[in-house]
């Protein structure tokens, strides 16, 4: 069970878990995130330290104390679990306060990264222990680990967790950290933005669980973007396969990376509402459950790239050449379309765009539109669905389309415009396929 910062983010909210936890028969793991808000305090006083700007750095981190200790006065209620609290709280803005004397280093924003979730998970454990909760907290530290590709390494994780859970195999309920692990060099390191969800995904298939439960404030996977779109509905069952062409595309409920560990081991995955524990949300397994449209998803801060080549006609190789240059700077590609002249391709990631252009300019002339965005029209088999072209086209007649990607997938349809149209195609298309208003 995952609750992410949303769930975890009000003393009453922490109150709540334990609540539904304590309904579960099985044995059960809870995973947390950081309270909202915490990672990215921590993410702005790093990068205060990295700037040299200690007095504002100095600042937040007094602001992000005094949150906490309020969080406390509202958490727990006795004189002995609130000094237990305190002391939690003391020792770790005690180190926040100390690296403010410490150079900065890559490997010290992962440490200042790390406070978050120990701290979430630390004050949680505080509460069980006040309402006579038998427990044990887990450290990720202990058994989550990535390899130099910052790949979590399944085995090793599978191992190890297995080892500490059978020295305590008289315990029903354990706590661990989401988001932390260590890398291959031993040190403090996270599995990026969303990194929770991954989190509950390789434990539940380290560990074989019977159900990974991911919880957050939505009532599962909708058929549009409910921040957007002011009428949506939840999708009640869908496949490991449409999960993870929406999350890869922009559904934000769902880290994008979390699908595949769930996937290989079989582990069914739902999706809960923490404010609604009642509402069925959306159940993800191997079976699609139906065959059509399930739900659009949309993917910002997409970069078109388009190289255009009379050379192209007819060379092999071309292809390759270019793929080696996203290789080499570690870049993944979303989309490609070709013709005989060109090939557009699209890139989430702009950190080496400079270094890739360049690389790209012997092969003909590039042009580049950022500020793009991918909506994507997933479901089972939407390719052999009747009609469904002429919905989908139907539905965006006057939007300019910059490419299609339709065919890579069976339960995929991607679409590239420019980001001012992303609202009006997402409310077109909720009209369009579905039938909502």
């Amino acid at each position: 069970m995952k609750f992410g910062g949303t769930s975890v983010g009000k003393p009453e909210r922490m109150h709540q878990i334990v609540t539904l936890v304590t309904k579960e028969t099985e044995p059960v793991i809870v995973v947390l995130s950081a309270l909202s808000g915490t990672t990215n305090a921590l993410v702005e006083i790093g990068n205060h330290i990295a700037n040299g700007d200690r007095n504002t750095a100095k600042q937040c981190i007094d602001k992000l104390e005094a949150h906490y200790q309020s969080f406390i006065t509202d958490l727990v209620k006795k004189p002995a679990t609130i000094a237990k609290a305190k002391a939690i709280v003391a020792e770790h803005f005690e180190f926040l306060n100390i690296i403010l004397k410490i150079s900065y280093s890559e490997a010290l924003s992962k440490d200042i990264l790390a406070q978050g979730e120990l701290l979430s998970t630390k004050l949680f454990c505080v509460y069980l222990e006040e309402q006579g909760i038998n427990h044990l907290l887990l450290p990720a530290l202990e058994f989550m680990t990535i390899d130099n590709y910052d790949e979590p390494q399944i085995g090793s994780i599978k191992v190890k967790l297995t080892q500490l859970l059978k020295q305590h195999n008289d315990k029903k309920f354990f706590v661990t950290q989401g988001y932390i692990c260590r890398n291959a060099r031993g040190e403090v390191d996270n599995l990026k933005r969303g990194g929770s969800d991954y989190s509950a995904s390789l434990i539940a298939a380290a560990i074989n669980a019977t159900v990974c439960e991911i919880w957050t404030d939505i009532d599962g996977m909708h058929n549009n973007d409910p921040r957007v779109v002011k009428k949506t509905v939840p999708v009640e069952q869908m496949s490991f396969d449409e999960a993870a062409e929406l999350a890869y595309f922009g559904a934000k409920i769902l880290h994008p990376a979390s699908i595949w560990p769930a996937q290989q081991y079989n582990i069914p995955v739902k999706l809960l509402n923490t404010m609604q524990p009642d509402a069925r949300g959306t159940l993800i397994t191997e079976k699609a459950g139906s065959v059509g449209v399930k739900a659009v998803a949309a993917k910002d801060n997409i970069i078109a790239i388009r190289i255009k080549s009379s050379r192209m006609l007819l060379a092999y190789g071309f292809l390759r050449k270019i793929f080696e240059v996203f290789e080499k700077y570690r870049t993944p590609i979303d989309m490609i379309t070709t013709s005989e002249v060109a090939v557009s391709l699209t890139i989430d990631n702009p950190t080496h765009l400079k270094e890739i252009l360049k690389e790209l300019e012997p092969f003909g002339t590039v042009e580049v539109d950022e500020n793009q965005v991918i909506i994507s029209v997933v479901g089972n088999e939407i390719s052999r669905t009747e009609d469904m072209v002429k919905k989908l086209f139907g539905s965006i007649m006057n939007i300019p389309v910059r490419m299609v990607s339709y065919g890579g997938s069976p339960h995929n349809i991607s679409l590239l415009l420019p980001a001012q149209y992303k609202t009006q195609i997402l409310q077109q298309l909720n009209k369009g396929m579905f039938g909502l208003e």
